[in-house]
């Protein structure tokens, strides 16, 4: 794997380590964030994405698998669906937003994307297991965005 200062990934709608939007999350619109990201390096193929929460009480949660980002790709609008998702851990497929338990405490969001050396061949739908066995020896590259929300 490459050195991931070589992928960096924003959104316009938080800083590293800021508070989500509600907008963004079961209180709100649920809808994606913006994101954004630098040139991959040299060599990829597609990007694919994955966003969780590890500070779920049953351990990391997942909010969105997503995959077949073209290589020439350096984002995705709000709101945006990616070519190919898969099913997140609402049994759902695609983008569902931050929703800790009511008095939990602040979680944080990890979005995670990687550059990859080759196009996924995955069923959409796919679990992050499979999500994570298909990624696996493939990454040239991954970059990192948190951010924080807390239901009141």
């Amino acid at each position: 794997m490459s050195d991931a200062a070589e992928l960096a990934l924003s959104s316009t709608a938080f800083a590293p380590g800021a508070r989500i939007p509600p907008r963004h999350t079961c209180e709100g619109a649920d809808i994606s964030p913006p994101l954004a990201w630098t040139d991959p390096p040299e060599g990829t193929r597609s990007f694919a994405l994955v966003v969780d929460d590890p500070d779920a009480p049953g351990g990391s949660f997942t909010h969105w698998l997503a995959w077949d980002l073209p290589p020439s790709s350096r984002g995705l609008p709000e709101g945006r669906r990616a070519p190919s998702e898969g099913r997140n851990d609402f049994a759902t497929p695609g983008w569902r937003g931050p929703c800790p338990p009511r008095g939990h405490g602040r979680h944080r969001y990890a979005f995670r994307l990687y550059a990859l050396d080759a196009g996924f061949i995955l069923k959409l739908g796919a679990d992050r297991r499979h999500f994570e066995q298909a990624v696996q020896g493939h990454v040239l590259a991954e970059a990192e965005l948190v951010g924080t929300y807390e239901r009141r």
